[in-house]
Formats: C-alpha cells, sequence, structure tokens
C-alpha cells in the first residue's frame, strides 16, 4: 500500500474535524470532564498557518486516512533546552491502526523537529489509554511526568 504523508492544507479541514471528533470521542471514557457539547481540541486554519508548527495528513487513494502535529514550543525556565517539539492530534482510521502507519506519522513530525534543532520531543496522553502508552513507548517514548487533579 502506498501511503503520501503531506503538509496539510485548508482544503483537508473537513477531514481534520472529523479526525478531531474521533479523538474525543476515544478520549472521553479517560475523561469524564469533557463537554457533552461542542467540543474541539484544535484550532486548524491557526495551525497550518503557524511557521511553527507542522499539520500534516496521511493520504491513501486519494482521500485522508490519518494526521498529526508537530509544534515548536517553548520549554520551562528551568530546563537545559529552550524549545522543543510538542506532538499532537495523531490519528489513524480505525483499520489502519495496529500496523506501522503510527510510528511513520510520528517519525515524519520527529524529522521536522529535528530539522528544526530540536532534541526533545513531548506530548500528552490520558493515563488509562495504554493501548496509546504502549504505542507511544514502542516509538521510544518514556514517561515523564503525571498530572495530578482533584476535583473537589
Amino acid at each position: 500500500m502506498e501511503y503520501k504523508f503531506r503538509e496539510a492544507t485548508t482544503d483537508d479541514i473537513p477531514g481534520l474535524l472529523q479526525f478531531e471528533q474521533g479523538i474525543i470521542e476515544a478520549e472521553r471514557p479517560y475523561y469524564q470532564f469533557l463537554r457533552k457539547e461542542n467540543v474541539t481540541y484544535y484550532n486548524f486554519p491557526e495551525l497550518i498557518a503557524d511557521s511553527d508548527s507542522y499539520l500534516i495528513v496521511v493520504e491513501f487513494e486519494n482521500r485522508i486516512v490519518g494526521s498529526g502535529y508537530a509544534q515548536q514550543r517553548s520549554s520551562r525556565p528551568c530546563f537545559e533546552h529552550n524549545s522543543h517539539c510538542y506532538l499532537g492530534f495523531i490519528y489513524l482510521e480505525r483499520e489502519l491502526r495496529g500496523k506501522g502507519l503510527g510510528a511513520r506519522v510520528i517519525e515524519e513530525l520527529k524529522e521536522w523537529g529535528l530539522s528544526r534543532g530540536l532534541s526533545h520531543i513531548q506530548l500528552n496522553v490520558y493515563a488509562e489509554n495504554k493501548s496509546a502508552i504502549r504505542a507511544y513507548e514502542k516509538a521510544g517514548f518514556s514517561k515523564v511526568t503525571a498530572l495530578m487533579e482533584l476535583v473537589v
């Protein structure tokens, strides 16, 4: 199968919005405080226009089947590195998961970060999303911190 990786354009936004809702529905069981309606995570026109972001789509047979973005972000002042590469919106259509395509998306995004001199790559994942954690660990990521929350 021939997959094409390319930078997203505004023409891709309808498909990206569908992927976004797929991610939201997949993550809903991991966090009960997501709003029930009108939930969005991303501003796609902004990501596409931002020179410090790289939003990609994966195409197969002239339709988008996956996505992801990398973004150069400022690191906390206490770290040795001033900036890092943050990954997000890594999504594949269900039938393509578990076939190594996610690793290829991560590699494409990582290469973009490396081309900008970024040696630290970060992402967030819900602690209970074991399948995503396994996939990211397989790609070389390791757990660094845990977000703790108290709801009163």
